[in-house]
């Protein structure tokens, strides 16, 4: 006879919202990135990895270098927790907007005031 293992009532949700959390920082730092590199040269300058693309290649390696490191880090830190995750969904959801606000050209023109 086999022996049935139940699950807990209540198990950690701390990776899934890490994961969501750091998708949400990777995507805000794009659009920082991307304001910056435009309305600055010398962070044009510093962003552009590989010139043929110019800034785009910094500012997309820098970004997906921020989400990799938020995702390694909250994981650890919440990896037997339970989280509020509508909060962080909350939260997310508000760093996905304002990313994709920061890369709407218009937008980005009236915050470097040109």
């Amino acid at each position: 006879m086999t022996e049935l293992k139940i699950a807990p009532q209540n198990p950690a949700n701390g990776p899934v919202a890490a994961a969501v959390l750091a998708c949400g920082f990777g995507c805000f730092a794009l659009g920082v990135l991307s304001v910056a590199g435009d309305g600055s040269k010398s962070v044009a300058a510093a962003l552009n990895f590989y010139n043929p693309t110019g800034t785009l290649s910094g500012v997309t390696t820098v970004a997906i270098a921020i989400w990799l490191v938020c995702w390694a880090v909250l994981a650890i830190r919440w990896r037997n927790k339970i989280v509020a995750f509508g909060k962080i969904s909350a939260i997310a959801f508000l760093l996905l907007a304002s990313s994709l606000l920061l890369t709407f050209p218009p937008f980005g023109d009236l915050l470097l005031g040109r």
